[in-house]
C-alpha cells in the first residue's frame, strides 16, 4: 500500500507558518479550526522570493469538513491564517498508484 512521501502538518496555530518545501505533484490539503469568520490559505512564494501568492490550485478554507486537491509545482509554501484560531492543517502528496 502506498504511503505519503511529502507532507507538512501544523497543530493549534493562529498565524502564518514558516516557509516549507514541497517537491511538487498531486496534493491534498485539509484544515480544521475555530473559524470566527477567518480563513486559512495555502500560499506559494513568488519568483521575487518575498511575495506570497495564491496557489494555482485554490486552497482557501473557511469552514471545517473541507478538502482541496490538485497539482502543485515544486517550491516554498506556507499556510496563512487570517483571524481563525486553533488551526490544524496539513498538506500531503498523493503517491501514484
Amino acid at each position: 500500500m502506498p504511503t505519503a512521501t511529502d507532507a507538512k502538518s501544523f497543530s493549534n496555530i493562529s498565524a502564518a507558518t514558516a516557509a516549507f518545501t514541497l517537491r511538487g505533484g498531486y496534493y491534498v490539503a485539509t484544515a480544521v479550526a475555530t473559524w470566527g469568520g477567518g480563513s486559512v490559505d495555502l500560499q506559494i512564494l513568488g519568483p521575487d522570493d518575498s511575495t506570497w501568492l495564491a496557489c494555482p490550485t485554490a486552497v482557501h478554507f473557511t469552514a471545517n469538513a473541507a478538502i482541496a486537491a490538485g497539482d502543485l509545482p515544486p517550491g516554498q509554501y506556507r499556510f496563512n491564517v487570517t483571524t481563525a484560531t486553533a488551526v490544524y492543517c496539513r498538506v500531503s502528496s498523493v503517491p501514484a498508484a
